[in-house]
């Protein structure tokens, strides 16, 4: 079970749709299908995708959870903060 396929049976858990999720991520469902086609996901898809499904992106350690990222950990660029 590849990334796409698991957030696929997440969502469908959640009893939420593709248009949903497209639509908390501000990108047309085409563009989200053509992510699920090809399980391109980025950092901060992740991260969004988790907060839309109510769920947490965890990082773990021998089984141990070491910290959790969230929206507050995507950087937000505006005209005044020029990209890294």
């Amino acid at each position: 079970m590849n990334l796409s396929d698991k957030i696929r049976a997440l969502v469908k858990l959640r009893a939420k749709s593709n248009t949903q999720l497209a639509d908390y991520l501000s990108i047309p469902r085409q563009t989200l299908q053509n992510k699920l086609y090809r399980n391109t996901f980025t950092a901060a898809d992740l991260i969004k995708i988790g907060a839309f499904l109510d769920a947490e992106l965890v990082y773990m350690i021998d089984g141990k959870p070491q910290f959790t990222l969230d929206e507050s950990d995507i950087k937000i660029q505006t005209k005044e903060q020029p990209a890294e």
